[in-house]
């Protein structure tokens, strides 16, 4: 066990390494440098290359533009500052590197040849060293071998370096226990539910004083955004594909070449726990037949989660014949196994047993002739979009259009967050946000493979409309707020009643229970800021009114029950507080390390190099 770690911590920093150089190819004129002897910098006696430096921020180009990020040009990252975040990596790297060359750490030239020789990607087809493929992969990058692998050494030194100054962490009980009581802490109490049946009287409806009064103090709630008066000329194939003939002959052959979809044999849900020896699957078997332990506890034993087995939707051609013979014969039990598989012994459990199911070419006709119809249609548009450019370029306005090619014409009043009709694309919605008055009509594609232009009418103030415009409006509004307030108060007199005598079992309210509920749980159809409100309760017996849009609620905290120790759950949860504990602290650690050996060491730079590197990206 002990070589296979060793091995893999070997290969993730030559891999670590590699990405370094693959980021590299094409560089951006890195090759400009020259050698490695240019210097953007140096820290004590550890120095940092021009190539070096553009390889890191080439490192980061590429990784923004795979995470979808927004920095894909120097200098955007530049404004941002990246770049100087990535040369203090690289000012930290070294920093490291010098303490480790004064210390005397270091690993020799067979430790450095091991690990590169045990890296997959420097190993033939057969799995050995392929000395040639290693030599042309490092030229590619413009490294000699001899620089390649004083890297590798470097990093082994810092990797062991890193290792005594934070290896062996442990963050202390008094730390712990608090978060873990904190976290696994559970209370229990009583909810009662007023509702506008439980008040003395009704609601009367608003007198006109009250509704303009309500009106006066609450404008802001009425007030309509800014609006923009939109003329729309637009094309769909859903507008244009019952016009469209389709050919039978074509609705065949789509149903042949999707027949596997439309008819399926038997299949089982199954999930699949390989075990390393026929004993332990006896074993293993033997315990969930004794009901001893369960097939999750299993999966839990081995360090696998039910994601790690699931072998989703399977038919007895996806499983060995051995296995599919005893699971596909039988449909009532759940656990099968000992049964061979291609990784060795294993228990399959079925979750569900899916009958054979066969759609006929008449019952899926309809459904093809459509996507036949609405491909048959996108295309169609596609080759009007030329004559409706060509239209709108010679002046056309979108009546013209319209009336010339058959789109439809309609007008909308188009308010942000409108997201009906037309609005229901985000490209006319991006088109309507930013066009203005002044903006010729240009055709635009939709996302199903439709064609608009639009063109701004007039843009309309936020204004709040006039009582009368709203009155139903505003008087739900007026209703809304006299029911919450009327039920608030009607809870806080029921609680007023239970200060000087009875319980909350003696109100006429139908009462729920709540049982052990976590901090971060979520009580169906009740207020959402009601647990966080139960938490905030000192003891049992102490009582809480929640108000709600049509109902008020009333909260009695039962208990306050403490985790259990030793429970697996709490096992667990501490496992989590010492590990990311003991990380961030070894974090910090480590930076405060780095910090105080730059300061002490020195740092100096070139920002000539430095500009000569970053005129080197487009």
């Amino acid at each position: 066990m002990a070589k296979r770690a060793g091995k893999k911590a070997s290969d993730i920093i030559v891999w670590i390494i590699l990405a370094l150089l693959m980021v590299g190819l094409a560089g951006f004129g890195i090759g400009s440098f020259g050698t490695s002897a240019v210097e953007v910098g140096r820290v004590g006696t550890a120095p940092i290359s021009a190539r070096q430096y553009a390889r890191a921020l080439q490192a980061e180009l590429r990784a923004q533009a795979a995470e979808g990020g927004q920095f894909t040009s120097l200098s955007a990252m530049r404004a941002a500052g990246l770049d100087r975040a990535v040369l203090d990596g690289l000012v930290a790297r070294a920093a490291l590197t010098h303490e480790a060359e004064a210390m005397g750490v270091s690993v020799g030239d067979e430790e450095v040849a091991r690990q590169i020789r045990n890296t997959t990607a420097f190993q033939g087809p057969g799995g050995a060293f392929d000395r040639s493929g290693y030599e042309f992969l490092l030229q590619q990058q413009g490294f000699t071998t001899e620089e390649f692998e004083e890297t590798v050494r470097e990093d082994i030194s810092r990797s062991l370096l890193q290792s005594g100054v934070v290896g062996g962490l442990e963050m202390p009980a008094g730390f712990i226990e608090p978060l873990l009581a904190y976290q696994t802490e559970t209370r229990s109490f009583t909810l009662a539910r007023v509702t506008e049946d439980d008040l003395a009287t009704g609601l009367t409806a608003p007198t006109q004083e009250e509704l303009q009064a309500y009106y006066d103090e609450n404008q802001a709630r009425f007030e309509r955004p800014e609006a923009r008066a939109i003329t729309y000329a637009w094309i769909t194939p859903d507008m244009i594909m019952d016009d469209v003939s389709v050919d039978e002959t074509a609705l065949r052959a789509l149903y042949d070449e999707r027949i596997a979809q439309y008819v399926q044999p038997e299949r089982r849900l199954l999930e699949r726990l390989v075990l390393t020896s026929e004993e332990e699957a006896n074993s293993a078997i033997a315990a969930l037949e004794a009901g001893e332990t369960d097939f999750d506890i299993l999966v839990a034993e081995r360090g696998l989660t039910l994601e790690d087995i699931d072998l989703g939707e399977v038919s007895a051609d996806d499983i060995s014949d051995a296995a599919a013979e005893v699971i596909f014969a039988d449909t009532e039990r759940e656990i099968f196994g000992p049964l061979e598989s291609a990784f060795g012994p294993a228990l399959y459990r079925v979750n569900a047993v899916l009958d054979a199911s066969e759609i006929t070419f008449e019952e899926a006709q309809d459904d093809l002739r459509d996507e036949l119809a609405e491909d048959a249609a996108r295309r169609a548009i596609d080759a009007m979009v030329e004559e409706m450019d060509d239209l709108l370029a010679s002046g056309a306005t979108l009546e013209e259009l319209a009336a010339e090619t058959g789109m439809v014409l309609d007008t909308v009043t188009w308010r942000e967050g409108a997201d009906t009709g037309i609005a229901a694309y985000d490209d006319f919605r991006e088109a309507a946000a930013t066009v203005s008055e002044t903006d010729f009509p240009e055709l635009l594609p939709l996302s199903d493979g439709g064609q608009f232009a639009l063109r701004l009418d007039e843009v309309i103030p936020a204004s709040v409309p006039p009582l009368d415009e709203i009155t139903n409006e505003v008087t739900q509004a007026w209703r809304d707020t006299q029911l919450r307030e009327r039920l608030t108060d009607r809870a806080q007199s029921l609680i007023t009643q239970l200060a000087t005598s009875g319980s909350l079992e003696d109100l006429d309210l139908e009462l729920q229970q709540e049982e052990l509920i976590r901090r971060n749980d979520f009580i169906p159809d009740a207020p959402p800021t009601l647990v966080a409100q139960i938490y905030q309760l000192d003891g049992p017996g102490d009582l809480v009114v929640i108000p709600a849009s049509r109902s008020a609620w009333i909260a009695r905290l039962d208990s306050i029950n403490s985790g259990t120790e030793g429970a697996a759950d709490t096992v667990a949860l501490r496992a989590v507080f010492e590990a990311q504990g003991a990380q961030a602290m070894a974090q910090d650690l480590f930076e405060a390390y780095g910090q105080a050996l730059q300061a002490e060491i020195g740092i100096s730079l070139d920002q000539g190099v430095i500009n000569a590197v970053h005129a080197q990206f487009p």
